[in-house]
């Protein structure tokens, strides 16, 4: 019996077992002719590996004979690659666009390719492998384009610092698709189409229409769970946690010491009996109400809900998504569904079970008895008959690679197999040169490598067209870009000079220029790591200092000497004055090109701002009151002389002059010193009696009066 060309033969290989499931094609919809199911004999599936070729392959080859019984000779099946066994990896790429021009469509497909090798590289390197093409790259999504560091829209014709994309990309090993082949081929079966476990589920559960929604899908089997995110009109991450329905039933095998297969019979019963009869390995039979099983296996169903609802938030960036859809034999483990919802603090109406009856256009033969644990082989025979996965040729610079077509190919999968880098799609640049100006590095990049041209089958092309099998893919690499250069004219600010006027005298000020600690000239070539001192001598205290040979003739020429008391005192200098326009400047104004600058010479002294400078007393004073009027009482302590002459207070000094200063006399103020300052006169009559008084007190006329003092003199 010739099976029919419309019928469609599918193997779900599982960690426990093996589902092969025969579908007859009828215009838009499937009817399920048959069905088997198939337990491993021994554990020769670890996590969607096979890890025991020759057994899975021995159970593959009993469900195809019994099939063929049946349904007639089947030689081409539809298979699945284990959604465990996917790697999802994070990478991210940063460059430098401060000094390019407007990003374009093609920089940021480039800048995603090195992102996703970066990423490879991640994976690489947690599984401590060393060659690329231990994975094939079945898709990725961008996470985030950022601008200087903050998050934007989007990249093209942008300007700034640095530009960062960041991608979230999904392997699948090599050995996994290998090894299916090996059982297959053991079986005498070839492979007609290949997909994911998890694009099938969500291709009969999900249609394109819902993808836009926020949608986890969660095949619950009995090792593993395997998780599929949609979002956004794609499925945006793979993943698995190695928790699933026997968790709940080594629960149940331990607290009532149940064989495992039995336990597993006791946990599909919770469900639709309230009482369930076991026997135990000590031969016991129980009657066990359902609700108390519902209690004993309440911890174990957690900790899978925990564990799915943590993988779930962490491959949604950390949030909860809109909804769940539960499948998969695990998915009917009693209160899983309101657990779940607890931990990703959804309603409950939004985490459901979804069985065969979700599936529009899917009819089950009589036999067939409906259940979740049928979405999955389902969906891999129509995920496989819709959207069959192949390997397709592409020529890469006369390199022939071969790629797993897991989607829409494109240049850029068929550069990563090759293993070109994006860091080979552009030239290399110029080396840069650092120069130390002033004690602060400056950086000179190089010139920017051109961008490498690829061609498709002859035309132009980018890393995002569509290949096909046998293109033929050239990549002209681009030129390197040229290494920096400069001379010390291009890091030296500002004129090379500036011309003034000091005191109608014409000054130039030259800069001085330094080369690694010697003079050099402005067209030097520098080199890398150079130091370049530039001086602009542009004060005016330097300029003075250039054109008198001294480094600030600001003072007067000679110290001037001072004798007081026979003992020599040097007075301070007096600063020199300059005016620019008619105001005052200071010795560090910073001379402009065209200024015109007047010298100003220090006035001469007066004899009595050299005794304030060198706090020498010339006169006591003291303000008093005599008889209610105020008098001022004056008495010479120190004479000044020039050039031996006695001299006046006001007289101004010349440098050449000699000073001195002698103290007259010591003596204090007294009562009688008050007559040398007043008209006033004692009475002729010597017979009349008087007082003299000093704040209401005698005085004697010898006694001392300071400032201050209310003086008297009262008769009687």
């Amino acid at each position: 019996m010739k099976i029919l060309a419309n019928t469609l033969f599918a193997l779900d290989i599982g960690t426990r077992s093996v589902v092969g499931i025969v579908l007859k094609e009828q215009e838009d919809s499937f009817h399920i002719v048959d069905l088997i199911s198939k337990e491993h004999k021994e554990r020769s599936m670890i996590d969607g590996q096979i890890h025991n070729i020759l057994s899975v392959a021995s159970i593959i080859q009993e469900i195809k004979l019994e099939l063929e019984e049946r349904h007639g000779k089947l030689e081409r099946v539809s298979v699945a690659a284990a959604g465990r066994s996917l790697k999802t990896a994070e990478g991210s790429v940063t460059i430098d666009i401060s000094e390019r021009s407007l990003i374009s469509t093609e920089d940021i497909n480039r800048l995603e390719l090195s992102a996703v090798q970066k990423a490879q590289q991640t994976l690489l390197s947690s599984q401590e492998l060393k060659e690329d093409d231990h994975y094939y790259c079945v898709g990725y999504s961008v996470l985030h384009y950022k601008l200087n560091g903050e998050d934007i829209g989007n990249l093209i014709d942008q300007t700034g610092k640095e530009a960062t994309i960041e991608v979230i990309a999904t392997f699948l090993p090599r050995v996994v698709v290998e090894s299916l082949l090996a059982a297959l081929k053991r079986a005498d079966l070839e492979m007609e189409a290949l997909t994911l476990e998890p694009i099938a589920a969500i291709n009969v559960l999900i249609p394109p229409s819902m993808r836009r929604l926020n949608i986890a899908l969660v095949d619950i089997g009995a090792g593993t769970s395997d998780i599929a995110i949609a979002n956004e009109n794609t499925v945006t991450a793979y993943g698995m946690v190695p928790v699933a329905g026997d968790e709940v039933t080594e629960a149940l095998s331990s607290h009532y010491l149940l064989d495992f297969p039995l336990a597993e019979t006791m946990k599909r019963q919770i469900s639709s009996e309230d009482t369930l009869t076991v026997q135990d390995i000590l031969g016991f039979e129980q009657q066990i109400p359902s609700a108390e099983a519902v209690d004993v296996i309440a911890p174990a169903v957690k900790r899978l809900a925990v564990s799915i609802a943590d993988e779930i938030k962490k491959l949604n960036n950390y949030s909860s998504p809109q909804a769940v859809m539960i499948v998969g034999g695990g998915s009917l483990t009693p209160t899983l569904p309101k657990e779940l919802s607890v931990q990703l603090e959804l309603p409950e109406n939004r985490v459901a079970i979804r069985s065969l009856d979700a599936l529009s256009g899917v009819t089950l033969d009589e036999s067939i008895q409906a259940s979740p644990a049928l979405v999955t082989p389902i969906g891999i025979a129509i995920a496989a008959k819709r959207a069959p996965i192949h390997y397709m040729s592409v020529t890469v610079n006369e390199q022939t690679i071969r790629l797993f077509e897991l989607k829409e190919m494109t240049v850029g999968d068929a550069l990563l197999a090759a293993h070109v880098s994006a860091r080979q799609l552009y030239g290399k640049p110029g080396l840069a040169l650092t120069i130390k100006v002033n004690g602060q590095w400056v950086t000179i990049p190089g010139e920017h490598g051109s961008s490498t041209r690829i061609l498709l089958n002859g035309a132009e092309a980018s890393t995002k067209d569509l290949i096909r099998n046998q293109d033929v893919i050239e990549l002209d690499f681009g030129k390197d870009g040229s290494d920096a250069k400069a001379t010390v004219s291009d890091l030296a600010d500002g004129p090379a000079s500036i011309h003034f006027y000091l005191d109608g005298m014409p000054v130039t000020l030259e800069s001085e220029i330094l080369l690694n600690g010697r003079v050099t000239a402005l067209d030097t070539q520098l080199a890398d790591r150079d130091e370049l001192t530039i001086r602009l001598a542009n004060t005016l205290v330097a300029a003075i200092g250039q054109v008198h040979g001294t480094p600030h003739p600001l003072s007067s020429a000679e110290p001037f000497v001072v004798k007081w008391n026979g003992i020599n005192h040097v007075l301070k200098l007096r600063s020199t004055g300059f005016l620019l326009d008619g105001k005052e400047i200071s010795p560090q104004h910073i001379v402009q090109d065209g200024d015109i600058i007047e010298i100003k010479q220090p006035a001469l002294l007066q004899i009595k701002e050299i005794a304030d400078e060198l706090a020498i007393i010339l006169e006591a004073r003291a303000d008093v009151t005599f008889n209610n009027q105020p008098v001022t009482i004056k008495k010479q302590r120190t004479a000044a002389y020039v050039n031996g002459q006695l001299a006046d207070l006001t007289y101004q000094v010349h440098p050449d002059d000699q000073v001195e200063f002698k103290t007259v006399s010591e003596a204090p103020i007294i009562f009688s010193d008050i007559f040398s300052f007043t008209d006033f006169s004692l009475p002729a009559n010597s017979s009349s009696a008087y007082r003299l008084l000093r704040n209401g007190e005698s005085i004697r006329f010898n006694e001392p009066i300071f400032g201050g003092d209310n003086l008297e003199i009262r008769f009687e």
